[in-house]
């Protein structure tokens, strides 16, 4: 495995319009939060009034040594302990609910925007990161949501109600408390960049993990056959070592932090209760109020103490939220116009009644293109296919014939230059406008979890199963389906990992053949399949290309000697153009290739013979 890239979070500042962004999704819930805030301040009145109970207790009944009227105070504190618990119900349940929501709408957004991405999109980002940020990296700041920052505003509310209490019994002492909020600030403050920056590294280096194991998993053959067991547990130790180094780094700070923070109200309220004593011995302060300023002293001090945690998990949480929303505020690198949009709909809401038919004319009008800004792949490249005409691509790895491809399907926007569809710019038309129309058979077909009969049905969501079968029959695939147990409901496996590959190809040939589609595109497709299955499929695709258009990217050359046309790309460039017999007339680039493979061919069917 070679080094995961990714966007570096680490360095940037916290920004409110990451939360902002977040908190968005709030507003569908807003009742939760409400409801979670409200009885979460009515908990800090209730632990107000539950002090100030506790102080005319001891005044009025403890220090007279005297019970009079005591059945009522029992009745008022009773009812005060039933609404506290009441109310903290209602807030837990309610910040549980809102978690639950939002967790939900951001992951269907997440899910929803990652089918409107470009192909650059996923070449640039590793399914690991991916399944990183809209899993953990969600639940870190929707948890964040959930209960921090409505435990920070429980805990504010309790702090102001707790300074009016003190102030109204008792300047002096209140005064300790106010002076401290300033070196609780500054500590704050001082903790902030040191404990943002390691949690940063530590999302980091866990979306790294993640994708370390997704990647070893998924290529366990490759890493067998290349022998990399060794060097893949190194590499992977390596990154497992950051990880426990930065995280061991970022609980150091952060267990700095709650310390120190609880030092300074411990001082206060040990300074208050000082001062508070000789008030107590001058008579100028009765016991039940000393008593209430120890209570609400401790009151003040749970969620003055838990700010450090609620901080540490906010500055925690800020580098989860900024790569939850890295996904959910991506760009495609291929948008349709308004008025496209207008015409013709979205990739959710398509208006199909404008969907109108393609002819197949194809033209390429001094089009150049290029990878991330790199050595362009097209440089002024031109080219006409007429519809109907089935064109093969012929030409070195890298030459240059899966760009064509990819830019007629409008996976990538040309740099510069024009592609023209029956006389009009592409990107005057629908993305789902087109790709409705097209039939694309990978090198490496993929299959969806599910089974044989629905793979093949989501080329045609309507299909019938005699549609199915007989789309299969077509393609020469119904034979090994029926000699399996469960025939067309046997189900593929992840990625169709319980077929062959040839099998897997096959499935895919009738999946995009039932579409029916105008425009027909082969990117190597049957180099994956014997022989026998291959001249199936070279019968079934006469009637499969006839009266649409057709492009063949092919390896073997025998399978597109057919072909209206044959182009030899070079480097971006259309080097050789004509038909199999006129290629082979002018012995070029396509004749050498061509009586190249068609030796080894031999000499392969003389080794079988021998065999």
């Amino acid at each position: 495995m070679s080094a995961i890239q990714e966007q570096d979070f680490g360095k940037q500042k916290i920004k409110l319009s990451t939360w902002k962004k977040v908190l968005s999704y709030a507003k569908n819930n807003r009742k939760y939060i409400y409801i979670s805030l409200g009885f979460g301040m009515i908990t800090g009145i209730l632990d107000l009034g539950s002090s100030l109970a506790n102080m005319w207790a001891i005044d009025a009944f403890i220090v007279p040594q005297t019970y009079q009227n005591f059945g009522w105070f029992a009745f008022i504190f009773l009812m005060i302990q039933i609404l506290f618990a009441l109310c903290s119900f209602i807030f837990t349940r309610s910040s549980g609910q809102l978690e639950a929501h939002l967790a939900a709408d951001i992951r269907k957004d997440g899910f929803k925007k990652l089918q409107t991405m470009s192909f650059s999109y996923f070449d640039k980002t590793t399914v690991g990161y991916l399944l990183t940020k809209l899993t953990s990296d969600v639940n870190r700041t929707i948890e964040t949501i959930s209960w921090c920052f409505i435990d920070l505003g429980w805990g504010i509310m309790a702090i102001i109600v707790g300074v009016i209490g003190m102030l109204f019994v008792n300047i002096q002492l209140a005064m300790y408390v106010l002076l401290a909020l300033p070196f609780l600030v500054a500590i704050s403050v001082f903790f902030q960049k040191k404990i943002l920056q390691h949690h940063r590294m530590t999302r980091r280096l866990n979306s790294m993990i993640i994708s370390y194991f997704n990647e070893g998993i998924s290529g366990a053959k490759t890493t067998k056959t290349l022998v990399r067991e060794s060097l893949n547990n190194q590499e992977f130790r390596v990154i497992t070592k950051d990880m426990s180094h930065e995280s061991l780094r970022a609980a150091i700070v952060s267990g700095l932090y709650m310390p120190i923070a609880s030092l300074v109200m411990s001082v206060t309220v040990a300074l208050m209760m000082i001062h508070g004593g000789y008030q107590v011995q001058n008579m100028s302060l009765s016991i039940g109020e000393l008593s209430f300023f120890m209570n609400i002293g401790m009151m003040m001090f749970e969620p003055i103490r838990s700010f450090a945690r609620i901080f540490a998990d906010i500055q925690s949480s800020q580098a989860a939220a900024e790569r939850v929303v890295s996904v959910l505020e991506a760009e495609s690198d291929i948008q349709d116009t308004p008025e496209v949009i207008h015409c013709y709909g979205d990739v959710f809401n398509p208006r199909l009644e404008n969907f109108e038919p393609i002819e197949g004319d194809i033209v390429f009008r001094d089009v150049s293109f290029a990878y991330d800004q790199g050595q362009k792949v097209l440089d002024h490249f031109n080219l006409s296919i007429e519809k109907g005409q089935t064109v093969a691509l012929v030409g070195a790895t890298g030459s240059g014939k899966s760009t064509i491809v990819n830019l007629i399907c409008r996976f990538y926007e040309p740099t510069s230059g024009t592609i023209l569809l029956d006389g009009k710019d592409i990107k005057e038309r629908s993305q789902l406008w087109l790709h409705s129309h097209l039939g694309y058979v990978l090198q490496s077909p993929h299959l969806f979890s599910g089974s044989i009969k629905e793979n093949i049905r989501y080329g045609k969501l309507d299909a019938t199963d005699e549609e199915i079968i007989e789309v299969s029959k077509k393609i020469g695939c119904h034979d090994f389906i029926e000699k399996l147990d469960l025939g067309y409901d046997t189900l593929v496996g992840e990625g169709g990992s319980l077929l062959s590959t040839g099998q897997k190809q096959l499935i895919s040939f009738a999946r995009a053949m039932i579409a029916d589609p105008s425009i027909f595109i082969l990117d190597e497709a049957t180099s994956s399949i014997d022989t026998d299955s291959e001249q199936k499929i070279q019968e079934a695709s006469q009637s499969m290309f006839k009266n649409r258009t057709s492009l063949v990217i092919a390896h073997r050359l025998s399978t597109i000697k057919d072909a209206s046309r044959i182009l030899v790309i070079d480097h971006g460039q259309i080097i050789e153009d004509g038909t199999h017999h006129q290629l082979m007339q002018k012995k070029g680039y396509y004749y050498e290739l061509y009586t190249h493979q068609f030796k080894e061919g031999q000499i392969e069917q003389s080794l079988e013979i021998l065999s």
